[in-house]
C-alpha cells in the first residue's frame, strides 16, 4: 500500500480509489480520508458515503470485497 502524501498515514485501497475517482486517475501519490476531507472542506463521513455509493454501483476503482476503510 501507499502512504498519505500529507501525513504519511497508510492509505487503504478504498482511499486510493477515492483519490482516483475524485481527483485524477493517473495519481501516484494519495491522500488519506482525513487529509482529503480537509482538501475538499467536508466531513470524513461524506467521503465514506461516497465510497459506499461507488461500491454499490459497481465502480471498478472500489472492489466490493475490500473493507470500507
Amino acid at each position: 500500500m501507499a502512504d498519505c502524501k500529507e501525513c504519511q498515514k497508510n492509505v487503504t485501497g478504498d482511499e486510493i480509489g477515492l483519490n482516483m475517482k475524485l481527483i485524477d486517475r493517473t495519481l501516484t501519490e494519495f491522500l488519506c480520508i482525513s487529509c482529503m476531507s480537509k482538501m475538499f472542506s467536508c466531513d470524513e463521513s461524506l467521503l465514506r458515503e461516497r465510497i459506499k455509493y461507488y461500491k454499490e454501483i459497481g465502480c471498478k476503482l472500489f472492489p466490493s470485497d475490500s473493507p470500507n476503510d
